[in-house]
């Protein structure tokens, strides 16, 4: 009787084995790793098959998306992280929270729609966009946040390496461009016509969230050429939701109190 057990048990086992080999041929690496808490739960609870196999794969799917996710943040470039429940709107009345949260449903990236935050400096427009950034980030989306000029340094070097296309199907692949701080420093020939190049590529195929500290109507001032400023605002207020922030400075208000 101890025999015929042990050897009902050893067979399982290579069941089991031969089940995880399985699932690591076709890629269901999570699902193999926690097979034998699967099977319990499934012994325990007195799962059917179907049960069973469907458990498998939503512990699969959840293990996959948990790990893009993971990827994406990785990949996204934001190196200093503000949610939204962190914004004081209180401090920031020019905005509102339910503005922000219709913003969050992210059906202006599904409809490759824009953002634009433009207001002086420290009026939370870096805080907003990285908030949104993030929000995207935990649904799926792939974002990629960048510096104004940090954005233009990559795409000057990668035009001098013969590779501005490439670099620009590189950023294409992202559903969610941040360009923070655009309009603090004027640009050159070069840079200018790299940025159209870009955001001639993402018109109505991506989305973009850019903060200024620029009105549409001063952007002449940093692009020094209105042939190319005029094409660049056109395409990204035709779809786009526009955010004048205004108010005290975070970082001057406590200093004006003392």
């Amino acid at each position: 009787m101890l025999q015929s057990t042990l050897a009902t048990q050893e067979l399982i086992m290579v069941k089991i084995d031969t089940l995880v080999s399985k699932m690591k041929a076709v890629g269901f690496m999570h699902a193999q790793a926690n097979i034998e808490k699967t099977l319990s739960l499934a012994s325990d609870n007195d799962l059917s098959h179907i049960e069973l196999l469907a458990n498998a794969l939503d512990d699969e799917i959840s293990q996959r998306n948990a790990a893009r996710i993971e990827k994406n943040k990785k990949q996204s470039n934001i190196n200093n992280p503000k949610t939204i429940e962190e914004f004081d709107f209180k401090a920031q009345t020019s905005i509102t929270k339910r503005e922000i949260n219709d913003l969050i449903n992210f059906q202006f990236i599904d409809n490759r729609e824009n953002i634009v935050f433009i207001g002086n400096s420290s009026l939370g427009k870096t805080h907003l966009a990285t908030g949104i950034a993030l929000k995207a980030l935990d649904k799926g989306y792939k974002v990629y946040f960048s510096n104004a000029l940090e954005l233009l340094e990559s795409l000057y070097l990668a035009e001098l390496k013969g590779r501005l296309k490439n670099k620009i199907n590189q950023l294409l692949k992202f559903d969610l461009i941040v360009i923070d701080e655009l309009g603090y420093l004027p640009m050159n020939k070069g840079s200018m016509y790299n940025l159209f190049q870009l955001i001639h590529a993402m018109y109505e195929y991506r989305s973009l969230i850019i903060t200024s500290n620029k009105e549409f109507t001063d952007w002449n001032e940093f692009f020094c050429n209105d042939t190319v400023a005029v094409p660049v605002i056109e395409r990204i207020i035709h779809h786009s939701k526009i955010f004048m922030l205004r108010g005290e400075s975070y970082r001057l208000r406590g200093k004006t109190r003392n």
